[in-house]
Parts: C-alpha cells; structure tokens; sequence
C-alpha cells in the first residue's frame, strides 16, 4: 500500500493500526535515514522470521519519495516474494516519485487532510486522556476551533501548537503562585499560535 497524502493526516498511524489489526510484527524506516543496507537488514530479518514459522512483518517506509530509484528497487524482491507487506508513506505525488514497478505492485490510497471538527475532537482528546493532559487544562471553545484553524487540517501541528500553550500556561501559572484548588482556576494566555489571536488555556488543576 502507498498512502499519499499531506502530514500529519495519520498515515503511520494507519501502518500501525493494520499490523496490529492483523497480528503483525511493524517495523518502521524513514527513507530520510536510511539506506539500502537497513532495507536489507529488515528485509532479510522478515524472511528468517516467516522461514520459522514466525510472524509476517509489516514494513512501514516513511518518507517513501526520499529513496533513490536504487533504494526503492532493493523493496521490490520483497514485496514479489511477499517476505513482507509494505506500506509506504509519501508526500509527494507518487506517479512521478515512486518507481513503476512499485507502484504497479502496490494499491495507492489518498490521504485528506483533517477536517476542523476532526482537529477539534483529537484536541479534546488530548485534553482529557491520562496519555495527554489527563484533565490538568482545559480550553475554551473560542481558543480550541483556534488551534484547529491554524493547524491547516494537520493534526500533528494542531498538537504541537496545544501544548506549547499549556507549557506556557502551566509556566505562568507556576510563576504567579497560582494554586487553583485554593484561589480558583487560573487562566493565562499563549500566543505562539498566532500572535493577533492568543490561545487562553485555563488550568483546571494543579499538577506536580
């Protein structure tokens, strides 16, 4: 599979969620680091490990466009031979980046970008899951269709941007004494999203 599409849009996310989907191992490389050495490496590893009766591997290649037409060759006895199931990601209009026979071998997929309701909903998310924020900062509705805005349907940057602001926010906070359980929430601006429109993120709690 060839996943096209702008950044941060979920196409390693999508690699991961079909090897774990269908019980294989994931390997991922980025084609900015790597060489055909690595690819062999990996290649050769999948191989032994189906050989023994093994899991099959998901390759995920990042950045796909980046090997040279050499690079991308070293993937095709792979992908023939079905030692692995490639999933390559790319930027970059694949019809004039990918090498023919890759391509013909593999089904191409377009990725979109985010929509703002999608961006708002991750930062909400993030907000409230013990692997973000778990619930230490909150956001108004007015700053957090904001961040989606500027984001430009990048759900990455979006994230980013978010927690810029609450580093900020927590700093001020801490700076100023603030102790929410006693004196309230506290409320302290950001603007490194976009200096005419600042962030206003309000701490609910106070963290360690």
């Amino acid at each position: 599979v060839v996943l096209w599409g702008p950044p941060g849009t979920g196409k390693t996310t999508l690699a991961y969620l079909i090897a774990r989907a269908s019980g294989r191992r994931f390997i991922e490389l980025s084609a900015v680091s790597s060489g055909v050495s690595d690819v062999r490496r990996v290649v050769d590893d999948a191989r032994r490990t189906l050989a023994s009766g093994g899991e099959e591997t998901i390759l995920f290649v990042d950045e796909v466009h980046r090997f040279s037409k050499s690079q991308q060759d070293s993937l095709l006895p792979a992908v023939e031979n079905r030692w692995v199931v490639l999933v390559a990601a790319t930027t970059e209009n694949p019809s004039f980046s990918v090498i023919s026979p890759l391509l013909s071998r593999s089904l191409l997929l377009r990725v979109h970008s985010l929509e703002q309701s999608d961006i708002e909903r991750l930062i909400d998310r993030a907000l409230a899951d013990p692997r973000g924020f778990d619930g230490a900062a909150v956001i108004d509705e007015d700053a957090r269709a904001h961040l989606a805005a500027v984001s430009g349907g990048d759900a990455r940057r979006s994230l980013t941007s978010l927690e810029a602001a609450a580093a900020i926010a927590f700093s001020e906070a801490e700076a100023a004494g603030n102790a929410p359980a006693e004196t309230g929430p506290a409320e302290t601006g950001a603007e490194e999203a976009d200096p005419a429109a600042p962030v206003r993120i309000t701490l609910a709690h106070a963290t360690e």
